[in-house]
This record gives structure tokens, C-alpha cells and sequence, in this order.
């Protein structure tokens, strides 16, 4: 019982422990396969969609594990994603001025101010209001495969980067609805879209594969604003 009681608690240090590893590994491998890191956010995420699930499953949520939860995502979800940025900048052959790799640190600011709004904001229980600091970490990761794992160079990557970094510092803070992958229950009719989403992410990576995870947040991004402009026009559904 003890156990069950702080399952959730366990498998947000689980989260937190992937992220600690992450920045382990850009650290010490800034020049090289720095894009490993992605694979422990990948794994962050599934220990943070499963804490929750756990804790609204076993009926065992707390205040503290809502502290514990906001703390472990800032590590995974908003420094790591940062640094992946930072790593893009620095392995790049570009003419720019070097100031321009600090751009990075958007990311993880705007990410703990997401947090910090998010711990207040009442209206945020089945859905999201901006993207969730989670998606951001795994489009940087999914670029960080693309890029990083082929050595691949853009003729303007610089540019489109740093509009990346800030498109996404401000897509967290957006008064934007977004979808949730929350199920109250597991009809069809409750949760068609959330269940055309998950059939159209396991598409993207089986032809993509580690290639599917920028394209698949962006994906993400277009199906939750549609879905909010359905509701806008039809009401609810």
C-alpha cells in the first residue's frame, strides 16, 4: 500500500532522473552524439504522462506531487530542451555572430514561467492553454535526430533556428487551446480526436521513425488549434 500510495512520486524521479541524464550526456558529448539526449526526454515524457495517470488511477493526488511533478518537468521539459538548442547553435558552420547561440536560454525561462502558470491556472485540468512544456522538449529532440545524428547542415538552418526558438518559447506562453492526452473514459465519441491523433503519431514514426517527433509536435500544434477553432464555430462537442 505504501508503495501504490507513492507510485506516482516514484515515476516523477523517474522523469527527473532521465532529465539529469540528459544533460549529462550534452555536456560530455557537445561535439558529438549530443542527440542521445533526445532518448532520455523520450522516456521523460513516458514517466510523466504515466505519474499522472497513476495518480488519477489510484486516487492519490497531492500537493506535493504537483510540486514534485512542475520541479522534475523544469529539469527534463525546460533545461534539457534548451541545451539541445544550444548544441544545434554551437556544432553549426555559420558566419553569425556567437551571441546569437545564447538564444537558447529562452527556452528554458519560458518554460518556467509556463510551469509557474500552469500550477495556477484553473482552467487547465482536461486541456491545455499554450503548448505543454513536454511537446516543446520533444520537437528540440526531434530536430536534435535530424540534425545532429546526420551531421546535416542547412544553407539557412541558423535563421530557422533561432525562429524555432522563439516561435516555441512563445507557443508555451500562447492563450491557445491544446490538446490534452487525458481520458476521463475511453469512448470514441469522448475522445475521437485525441484517438485520431495517437493513430496518426504511431503513422508518422513507423514511416519516420526517430525523424517523426518535430514533425509529429507540429502535427500536434495544428490538430489542437483545430480543434479549437471546431469549438469556436460548432460549439461543443
Amino acid at each position: 500500500m505504501f508503495l501504490l500510495r507513492h507510485l506516482p512520486n516514484l515515476l516523477t524521479l523517474g522523469n527527473l532522473s532521465c532529465g539529469v541524464l540528459a544533460i549529462l550526456h550534452i555536456c560530455t558529448s557537445l561535439n558529438d552524439n549530443y542527440y542521445v539526449a533526445g532518448y532520455y526526454v523520450l522516456l521523460a515524457a513516458v514517466f510523466d504522462f504515466f505519474d499522472g495517470f497513476a495518480a488519477r488511477l489510484l486516487k492519490v493526488s497531492s500537493p506535493i506531487g504537483k510540486e514534485l511533478d512542475s520541479l522534475a518537468d523544469m529539469v527534463s521539459f525546460g533545461v534539457v530542451p534548451g541545451l539541445l538548442a544550444y548544441a544545434l547553435l554551437y556544432n553549426l558552420n555559420w558566419d553569425y555572430h556567437p551571441i546569437w547561440n545564447y538564444a537558447f536560454l529562452l527556452i528554458p525561462a519560458f518554460s518556467a514561467l509556463r510551469l509557474a502558470k500552469f500550477n495556477l491556472d484553473t482552467r487547465q485540468t482536461l486541456g491545455f492553454i499554450g503548448m505543454p512544456t513536454p511537446a516543446n522538449a520533444i520537437f528540440w529532440s526531434g530536430l536534435s535526430f535530424t540534425l545532429g545524428s546526420n551531421h546535416i547542415v542547412w544553407a539557412n538552418a541558423v535563421p530557422i533556428l533561432l525562429f524555432f526558438v522563439l516561435g516555441s518559447s512563445l507557443l508555451l506562453l500562447a492563450e491557445l487551446p491544446m490538446m490534452a492526452l487525458k481520458f476521463k473514459d475511453f469512448t470514441w465519441r469522448s475522445n475521437k480526436l485525441r484517438y485520431s491523433f495517437i493513430l496518426l503519431a504511431l503513422l508518422q514514426i513507423f514511416i519516420l521513425q526517430k525523424h517523426a517527433f518535430a514533425p509529429l509536435i507540429l502535427s500536434y500544434i495544428l490538430v489542437s488549434l483545430s480543434e479549437g477553432v471546431y469549438l469556436f464555430f460548432f460549439g461543443k462537442k
